[in-house]
């Protein structure tokens, strides 16, 4: 969905990486968008994933796997979403410390459970828009 929305920005002649350059490359696609078309004040990666963690919504997550979440929005904060969504990040530092990705998913009940956690973690850092 993100790629496809991506692509037609492209048809439309908007190019997200010439956006960034003149924006800042420490920001979202979504805050690049929101602030060139309403003008709203975009947040950081960082300044999104920091709201995530002072909201402390994974709670219902074992530590193990809170610390993987915490991981990902490091690597969110750092590089962007489409690292997070990628299974391929559990193979790299830090996520390869917490055990091979099948030992990861497993933290969170199978594929399907790391999935819903990726899913939410996305879901509460866009919940609060600027």
């Amino acid at each position: 969905m993100k790629k496809a929305l991506i692509e037609e920005l492209a048809v439309q002649g908007v190019f997200l990486d010439e956006l960034a350059e003149q924006v800042g490359r420490d920001y979202d696609a979504f805050d690049l968008i929101c602030h060139v078309a309403y003008d709203q004040p975009p947040l950081t990666r960082r300044e999104r994933a920091e709201g995530v963690r002072k909201r402390n919504v994974f709670g219902q997550y074992g530590d193990q796997a809170r610390a993987v979440l915490d991981a990902l929005l490091a690597k969110y904060a750092d590089s962007g979403i489409q690292s997070v969504e990628s299974m391929e990040i559990l193979k790299v530092d830090p996520l390869r410390g917490f055990g091979t990705p099948i030992e990861i998913v497993q933290l969170f009940g199978g594929k399907a459970g790391y999935r819903a956690a990726v899913h939410h973690l996305e879901a509460e850092l866009y919940a609060h828009a600027a």
